[in-house]
């Protein structure tokens, strides 16, 4: 009876010899999950200058009748038809804000900046004019803040809201304690206060209920600001270099002195400033050109570094492929074009640019955009009657 084993124990070996544990697994292996397919779609802009021309026209007209009344009505009939021509995986972008509910914030400000340039004109009354600039600068970033969160609201993709969860208290800090310091550093943390301002926005998007992740340093910020420095001494020496040289050497080889001697001593003093001042309008020119062109690299560089590698949830990441060389390109010659047609190749220069721009964006995915859900807090999506009480600034990103 001793020798029958209980529940408790366990078999004994036989007397064969001890027992052997097969190293063949009981249960055949889980196959190892397969990698997420990532696809990528492209963004398409199928917007036309002639088509854009025609709204562009009618909106100029009746806000200059309407002494800018118009300005609410044109503002959203331009932005419906930039995001209803922007399309992506089928589906287009909708703007969908109210023109009634931008005309409130658009006379309270036109109001308040007539009042600012009439007491501009009476010395007793300049005051008034430093107490309104006060108040725009303290009040800055409260306005950006309800700009972004009514931007945002507005704009609807696939049936869903953006969002933006950003606070008030970032929002002076990016915006007015930084740019307060750039005076005070030479300019050294106007790179940052730039960095904080796109953080402020890239980390506080939503689509829906995903989130937005960016997580960049400001070490690019300062990089791109460092590189048009550079390129913008290397050209300004050079220019100033042509042209004292070139002045320098047409005196001392006499070419300006024997065309000022054919020439009466009043007509010789008339002309020599004519030069001079030729010479100084293109210097001038020139300058505002680089500046120009500088500041257009500047932006597109910077938007590059914001929209690289941009997530939104876990399962979407935008791509940008764009040269910023080539869209800073664009800008100054679209500048140019505007400048030369007094501002009639407008619609022309917008749609030429925006289609460039989104032609270089991507989107790569590892999840159907239609998974997407809404977000269930609906007072976002009203945001309140305080946001439509102040116009949207076009933050230009």
């Amino acid at each position: 009876m001793d020798d029958v084993p209980t529940r408790s124990q366990s078999p004994l070996p036989s007397a064969a010899g001890p027992l052997t544990l097969s190293k063949e697994p009981l249960l055949p292996a889980a196959p190892a999950p397969l990698p997420p397919t990532i696809v990528t779609l492209p963004l398409a802009f199928t917007g036309q200058p002639g088509e854009f021309f025609r709204i562009w026209i009618v909106n100029v007209l009746l806000s200059v009748v309407t002494l800018g009344i118009y300005s609410p009505w044109a503002r959203v009939r331009t932005r419906q038809y930039f995001y209803g021509h922007t399309w992506l995986d089928g589906h287009a972008f909708e703007y969908t804000a109210q023109p009634i509910a931008l005309l409130r914030g658009f006379l309270l400000v036109g109001g308040l900046f007539v009042v600012y340039s009439l007491s501009q004109r009476f010395e007793e009354y300049q005051w008034i004019s430093y107490v309104l600039a006060g108040i725009f600068f303290v009040t800055y970033p409260w306005l950006v803040y309800r700009s972004l969160k009514f931007n945002a609201a507005n704009t609807v993709y696939r049936g869903l809201s953006f969002r933006f969860h950003g606070g008030v208290r970032a929002a002076y800090v990016a915006y007015f304690l930084l740019l307060l310091t750039v005076p005070f550093t030479l300019g050294l943390t106007y790179p940052l206060a730039v960095w904080f301002q796109r953080r402020y926005l890239l980390e506080n998007a939503a689509y829906g209920t995903a989130r937005t992740r960016w997580g960049k340093d400001v070490g690019p910020v300062y990089l791109t600001f460092l590189i048009a420095l550079g390129i913008g001494i290397v050209v300004v020496c050079t220019l100033g270099f042509l042209i004292f040289g070139g002045i320098a050497l047409l005196g001392v080889s006499g070419g300006l002195s024997g065309v000022f001697q054919r020439a009466d001593s009043d007509g010789a003093a008339n002309l020599q400033t004519y030069v001079l001042l030729g010479l100084a309008a293109a210097g001038y020119v020139l300058m505002i050109l680089v500046y120009t062109a500088l500041w257009q690299y500047i932006r597109a560089a910077l938007l590059k570094y914001s929209l690289q590698d941009l997530y939104v949830g876990d399962t979407l990441r935008l791509q940008a492929t764009f040269n910023p060389v080539q869209l800073a390109w664009i800008g100054v010659s679209n500048l140019l074009a505007q400048i030369v047609t007094l501002g009639l190749l407008t619609p022309w220069a917008e749609v030429r640019r925006t289609r460039y721009l989104l032609g270089g964006v991507q989107v790569q995915t590892i999840a159907g955009l239609g998974d997407f859900q809404a977000d269930a807090n609906a007072s976002e999506s009203a945001l309140g009657e305080a946001a439509h009480e102040f116009f949207n600034f076009d933050l230009g990103f």
